[in-house]
C-alpha cells in the first residue's frame, strides 16, 4: 500500500512540475513577442532598421559632395585590408599599444574627412557606439599572423551582378550586423567608388534593397528558371 502511494505521489509531483515548467515557458514565450516600451517611447526599436538612418542628416551633404578622383578608394584596397572576406578591416597606420579606441579613433573615423598625413579620405565607421576598437581591429603589421591559417577562402561579392532582375535594385550581398549604417560605407568621398551610391538622399535603403538570404536565393533560382524556359 505504501509503495503504491509512493508511486502515485511521485507521478503527482512530476505532473505538477510539468505544469509549472510549461506555464513558465509559455508566459516567457509570450513576452518575447512584445517589445517593451522604454523612456515613454511607444515606437518599437529594431536595431537593423534604425541603423540605416543613423547618418541620414548627412545624406544631402553626401549627395552634393563632389567626387575627388585623385583620392578615391577602390574595392581592391577595401578587401586587401582584411584577413578574409567578412573580417574587420585592419588598421593601416601606426597606433599606440595603449590606445584601445574611443576618442582617439573616433576623432577621424566618426565623420571622416581628408587626412593630409595619409593623403586619403578617412573611412567612416558604421558603429561609432562601439568604442573598444582594438577588440576587433588589429594593426596592419600583424597581418603576418594570418599567414598559414585556415580561414575560409570566400570570394568577395562582385558589383553589378546581384540584381534579381535587370532593372531591380541590387540585393545586399553581406550580413548587416554591425553594418546597419549603410551611408557610412556607401556614401561620401571615403566610400569605395564601385559601391558608392548615386542616391544617398534616399536614406531608407532597406525599403528597396533586401538581404541576400535563403528566400532571395530561392527567388533568384526561380527567375533563372523562368528565363531559361
Amino acid at each position: 500500500m505504501k509503495k503504491r502511494l509512493g508511486i502515485i505521489s511521485l507521478f503527482v509531483i512530476l505532473f505538477i512540475a510539468f505544469v509549472v515548467v510549461w506555464n513558465y515557458s509559455y508566459e516567457t514565450g509570450k513576452e518575447e513577442a512584445y517589445i517593451p516600451i522604454e523612456n515613454n517611447n511607444p515606437t518599437p526599436v529594431i536595431p537593423s532598421e534604425t541603423g540605416v538612418f543613423k547618418r541620414s542628416k548627412y545624406a544631402l551633404d553626401y549627395a552634393n559632395m563632389p567626387v575627388d578622383k585623385n583620392h578615391e578608394r577602390s574595392l581592391k584596397t577595401y578587401y586587401k585590408n582584411r584577413a578574409y572576406h567578412g573580417a574587420p578591416p585592419s588598421i593601416p597606420h601606426k597606433v599606440e599599444d595603449r590606445n584601445m579606441g574611443d576618442n582617439s579613433c573616433l576623432k577621424c573615423h566618426e565623420n571622416g574627412g581628408f587626412t593630409a598625413k595619409f593623403n586619403a579620405y578617412t573611412p567612416v565607421t558604421p558603429h561609432p557606439e562601439m568604442i573598444n576598437c582594438r577588440q576587433c581591429h588589429v594593426p596592419q603589421n600583424t597581418q603576418t599572423l594570418f599567414k598559414g591559417t585556415n580561414f575560409p577562402k570566400l570570394k568577395a561579392p562582385k558589383v553589378g551582378i546581384n540584381n534579381a532582375l535587370i532593372s531591380s535594385p541590387p540585393i545586399i550581398p553581406h550580413q548587416i550586423q554591425m553594418r546597419e549604417n549603410c551611408l557610412s560605407c556607401h556614401a561620401g568621398p571615403s566610400a569605395p567608388k564601385e559601391i558608392r551610391v548615386t542616391h544617398p538622399e534616399r536614406v531608407n535603403c532597406r525599403q528597396c534593397h533586401v538581404i541576400n538570404n535563403k528566400e532571395t536565393k530561392d527567388i533568384g533560382i526561380f527567375i533563372k528558371e523562368i528565363k531559361n524556359e
